[in-house]
């Protein structure tokens, strides 16, 4: 068994931030206990003598990048009213191949559960997915978007931009395309407000040929922290949204 060490980006009082590697479960697939918050929680008991950790949102396996974890549950709660509220901003990175039906905008809709552990994009507009995003040149026949979602469904980056026909790069599930060393989604910024403190955290991909090629990380370090960048205004309604989020 490969055993996995976790980065820990921030160590507060209530709350951890870690860095998740990509290609890894948030829960146990098997029966040695090698999902995220299995890892996380042997780990933190050996380091800082933590017994109680609790989740506050999830990232798919193939996704990389910032993950909060609460250390008690008052704080759990706190962070699940925050993001119920949309209180907690997030922003994505993902490479894609090909052109998109359009280069930034909202991409939103119901959706709905399809075939083989997938979802899709419906036009209907009653509980909808909202994602926001941006996106810029990289290397020839690739662009590199950065997505802003407004609410929390599950797959719903990786469903957005499939719907503007270009599936994330290396997604087991929704890419028909060339085999990839990764699937290219990352989580790459968190900002909020506890207990009347702000908290920031920008963390850039550190695995991916193409996501650590020259090119890439200067895009990269022109939109970081990407809530400094120029977003064009929208008007949103929210409608009640699922308490959990997960890409």
């Amino acid at each position: 068994m490969t055993e996995h060490r976790l980065t820990i980006i921030d160590n507060q009082a209530d709350f951890l931030i870690i860095n998740k590697p990509q290609g890894m479960g948030f829960h146990d697939e098997d029966l040695i206990g090698s999902g995220f918050f299995s890892t996380i929680k042997a780990q933190l008991k050996r380091q800082l003598l933590l017994t109680e950790l609790y989740p506050v949102h999830r990232l798919d396996k193939m996704t990389s990048g910032l993950i909060i974890v609460a250390k008690n549950s008052t704080t759990a709660r706190a962070f699940q009213q925050m993001f119920e509220q949309h209180q907690v901003e997030k922003y994505y990175l993902a490479i894609a191949e090909g052109k998109p039906k359009k280069k930034q905008g909202l991409i939103k809709g119901d959706m709905e559960k399809s075939r083989r552990g997938m979802w899709k994009l419906l036009r209907s507009m009653n509980n909808p997915a909202i994602s926001q995003f941006l996106s810029f040149p990289n290397i020839p026949k690739q662009r590199l978007y950065l997505i802003k979602p407004h609410s929390g469904k599950t797959h719903q980056i990786r469903v957005a931009l499939n719907s503007i026909g270009v599936p994330i790069l290396g997604d087991p599930l929704y890419s028909t395309g060339k085999k990839s060393d990764r699937g290219y989604l990352h989580a790459f910024a968190l900002k909020f407000s506890l207990n009347n403190e702000q908290f920031q955290y920008c963390i850039a991909p550190n695995t991916g040929d193409y996501f650590t090629c020259d090119s890439t990380k200067e895009t990269i370090s022109k939109i970081t922290p990407p809530w400094n960048i120029s977003w064009p205004k929208i008007c949103l309604l929210y409608t009640s949204p699922s308490p959990r989020d997960r890409q």
